[in-house]
């Protein structure tokens, strides 16, 4: 129990003095670390401010360089949307002229066929194939290959027009992408340190993978631009064809319908002509028939008038053959009777020129119902050529569209 109340040992002075030194040593020791901690923090707060500073600022530049290359782009795209929209409004046009001219085909080629089945109505020696008809056929040919024509380059346009569309669609696709992306840059570049809806977001460094590259992305703006002049380029010269087939089409439909119709005038001045020959050689038979029927008439009379003296001559002879004995002479008065009665049946003898003559007037009627019947051929012909066909075809007009 006496140990331990024992005193604690005491130290040296010189042992003191070296614990003071000591802990004022270990004090300074801790003071210039923290000294140095405290200026090392500094410079390196003050390294990060000014990087962070820099990179701040850098990243602002390059959002402002990012924008920049939207809005070119953009413009880019706007500049050529406006061109395929307004190229697709110019071809729409041209389709609308396609279909007034293929529309205005149809009645001319049925026309042209109206006039070939009316003309299949002539009769006789006119049902021939002649001028007219060979160019009817020529004209129908003609339509009928204008209508292809303008139906093939309608189907080509349609095409062009869809494919105009789908450049304009990728164009306004690539530009609604574009405005979105403008927005989110130009917000980014609005944001600052005291910008109240700023915030932490998980795995916003981490790569998805749908990011693409610049070059991929100027590549798809690019090919949309470039899809899009192509499309104009071939919307351009389609309308050049169309122009030029519209034109064509038009001089080849009016050179074959003026083909037509000179064809018409003339076939119809021949068939006048062939009429009037026709009726003047009529009214030469129907003289000569009038003429024969009075020549026939003349030999029925003159054959009459031949009864009375043939019958008092032959009385003459009879009465004189029953003179008695020798009186029953042949003296002159005999011999002049005789030679009368002779004569007398001789003249009645020309009764073959009558017949003759009647055989000729048949003739004549025979040639004259004929005449009658080819005339109102040539009527007929004339009627289907100048009324049915010429007159239909006055309606037939080739307009320029």
């Amino acid at each position: 129990m006496a140990r331990l109340l024992q005193a604690p040992p005491k130290f040296h002075p010189s042992e003191w003095d070296i614990a003071n030194k000591v802990q004022c040593a270990r004090t300074e020791s801790q003071k210039s670390r923290s000294e140095r901690m405290i200026a090392e923090s500094r410079r390196l707060l003050d390294e990060i401010e000014k990087t962070t500073h820099k990179t701040r600022g850098v990243v602002n530049k390059k959002i402002e360089q990012r924008l920049e290359e939207i809005k070119f782009w953009k413009q880019e795209l706007d500049n050529k949307l406006g061109q395929i929209v307004h190229e697709t409004e110019v071809l729409l046009t041209f389709k609308t002229r396609l279909e007034k001219s293929l529309e205005s085909c149809k009645e001319p080629l049925i026309i042209a066929q109206k006039c070939l089945l009316n003309r299949q109505r002539r009769a006789g020696i006119d049902l021939v194939h002649d001028e007219v008809e060979q160019e009817l056929v020529k004209e129908a040919e003609v339509l009928q290959g204008v209508i292809a024509l303008l139906g093939r380059t309608l189907e080509q346009t349609n095409e062009q027009i869809r494919l105009n569309r789908s450049a304009k669609y990728s164009l306004e696709m690539d530009l609604k992408d574009k405005f979105t992306a403008l927005m989110i840059d130009d917000y980014c570049a609005s944001l600052t340190n005291n910008t109240p809806d700023t915030r932490y977001a998980d795995n916003a460094v981490k790569i998805e993978g749908n990011f693409f590259s610049p070059e991929d992305w100027i590549d798809f703006s690019n090919m949309n631009v470039e899809k899009a002049n192509k499309q104009r380029n071939n919307s351009l010269a389609l309308r050049a064809l169309i122009d030029g087939i519209l034109s064509q089409t038009a001089n080849d439909m009016r050179k074959q319908c003026e083909m037509v119709n000179v064809a018409f005038r003339n076939r119809v001045k021949e068939v006048k002509d062939a009429k009037r020959k026709l009726e003047t050689l009529l009214a030469m038979v129907m003289d000569e028939t009038a003429s024969q029927e009075k020549n026939i008439a003349a030999l029925k009379k003159a054959i009459a008038d031949e009864e009375g003296p043939v019958k008092v001559a032959q009385t003459h002879l009879e009465s004189r053959k029953h003179r008695p004995s020798v009186e029953l002479c042949y003296d002159t008065v005999q011999y002049r009777l005789t030679s009368e009665v002779q004569e007398i049946a001789k003249n009645i003898q020309r009764q073959d020129t009558l017949a003759q003559a009647e055989t000729e007037l048949k003739g004549l009627s025979r040639q004259q119902l004929s005449l009658e019947q080819e005339i109102q051929v040539k009527e007929n012909t004339l009627y289907i050529d100048e009324v049915l066909c010429m007159q239909m075809r006055e309606s037939v007009c080739i307009n320029s569209f």
